[in-house]
């Protein structure tokens, strides 16, 4: 059943126009990390490859996709753990980052903490040579004429963002056994300046204990924030629930509780996974013994080889 890798690019509602970009996507970032893995590559290294590949398309909330805070600006939140230490990375409101995921991995290999912010993120950022991009590279004329629809006093910025191309993640096991878990958001729509979201927070925007397994989510992020999401979902494995019944009790309980929608993608030990939802879409994919995994609408998914036919 290893190695195992699962992405995600976003939960709620995606644009017809949109899908097909979303899929294709998350389909290449599972065959990226998979490639990785097959290689003997670390979990590590596929979820951060995975989820930086998603970060450099344009279709996708996150990286040069990323939506604009009120002020028209992009801050990007990411974090990455890595379940056989538990050590984790995170930064927080990045600006001018083209891979907000691979400074989050850096956090967790070169300094002693475990989240970084905003101006002191950059300063890290230049002193490990990770070079700044022009603001307007990551802005898509998409983003900006949802920012400019967003401004109008009658608008419904959590309505709006679910989905329509959201936060991206992944989880995987390595030949090894190691876990290992990506996730990366340009935040949520109109913003207000300096909001961090679920995302950079450990056990919300993201959990892997090699023990256990690994989650990463999409949804409302403050929904998520308030039950813990991600650490929610392998409590109930540790309960000895699998993948799909972990999600989707956790996913019940914070519909309920909060009246929140969102979905994860989800891998334990053995390589048995998951990719739940509650809202109406999320692109997902996962490769796995040679077969490429994916789907959008609840209830689909397909199924090919992980190798393209030239």
């Amino acid at each position: 059943m290893l190695p195992v890798v699962v992405v995600h690019g976003g939960a709620g509602h995606i644009p017809k126009e949109r899908a097909e970009l979303s899929t294709i996507g998350v389909k290449e970032a599972a065959r990226t990390g998979y490639a990785i893995l097959q290689k003997g590559g670390s979990a590590m290294d596929a979820v951060v490859e995975a989820v930086a590949l998603m970060e450099n398309n344009p279709g996708f909330n996150a990286g040069q996709g990323s939506v604009l805070n009120v002020k028209g600006e992009v801050e990007m939140d990411a974090m990455v753990m890595d379940g056989r230490t538990l050590d984790s990375g995170a930064v927080s409101a990045v600006r001018r980052i083209a891979n907000p995921v691979q400074l989050a991995r850096l956090v967790m290999e070169k300094t002693k903490h475990l989240c970084l912010t905003a101006e002191g993120a950059s300063k890290f950022a230049r002193s490990m040579g990770v070079p700044e991009v022009p603001e307007e590279s990551l802005i898509t004329d998409y983003a900006k004429m949802r920012w400019k629809k967003n401004l109008q006093p009658d608008a419904n910025p959590v309505e709006c963002q679910m989905g329509k191309m959201g936060t991206v993640g992944a989880v995987a096991v390595d030949k090894d056994g190691n876990i290992a878990c990506a996730t990366s958001t340009g935040g949520m729509i109109n913003k207000m300046e300096g909001r961090v979201g679920d995302t950079p927070c450990v056990g919300c925007g993201g959990y892997a204990d090699n023990n256990i397994g690994a989650v990463s989510p999409t949804g409302h992020g403050e929904a998520i924030m308030k039950v813990t999401l991600s650490r929610l979902v392998l409590f109930h494995m540790e309960q000895g629930k699998t993948p799909e019944e972990a999600s989707d009790l956790a996913l019940t309980y914070m519909k309920e509780r909060v009246d929140g929608l969102g979905g994860v993608v989800v891998v334990d030990p053995k390589g048995t996974w998951t990719a739940w939802f509650n809202s109406l879409q999320m692109s997902w994919a996962a490769a796995q013994q040679g077969e490429l995994h994916y789907g959008l609408y609840r209830g689909e998914h397909f199924v090919e080889p992980v190798q393209e036919k030239i």
